[in-house]
């Protein structure tokens, strides 16, 4: 068996695409795209969406998110699901072109507000005046 059957063609176009050492995170990510469970590109897509952006993980528990293992940032989400979404036009042969230009189906997260909370007032302690000091060392 030579190298190029150890893995499906797929995967094979998400190796060449991603070839870089720097790239090797995006090539997993298309690689997920390849081994994606949908039928159809638009199942694939939503996947990939699923993958790459942070959602809760508990239901009406906005800092379980925080757990997700999807990639942090806002840019390395985005890379992820181009990737990703290469990794689906690979699999059920759609135009590249066509693949590179698709936008994830997010809304856009409002930004979150931030409550500063109450100035503290300053801590008054009393001075100890040197009259109020022993004299003597110990």
């Amino acid at each position: 068996m030579i190298p190029q059957q150890w893995s499906s063609p797929c995967g094979n176009q998400c190796t060449q695409k991603y070839a870089a050492l720097t790239k090797i995170p995006w090539r997993v990510f298309c690689k997920k795209g390849c081994d994606a469970d949908g039928d159809a590109w638009e199942e694939c897509l939503e996947e990939c969406t699923e993958i790459c952006y942070k959602d809760p993980v508990f239901k009406d528990h906005q800092w379980s998110a925080y757990i997700d293992r999807s990639p942090g940032s806002a840019s390395y989400s985005e890379e992820c699901f181009h990737a990703c979404a290469s990794g689906c036009g690979f699999k059920f042969d759609v135009d590249s072109g066509t693949a590179d230009k698709i936008q994830a189906n997010r809304p856009v997260k409002p930004v979150p507000i931030v409550s500063k909370p109450a100035p503290r007032p300053p801590i008054t302690e009393p001075v100890a005046k040197n009259e109020d000091l022993p004299s003597t060392s110990a």
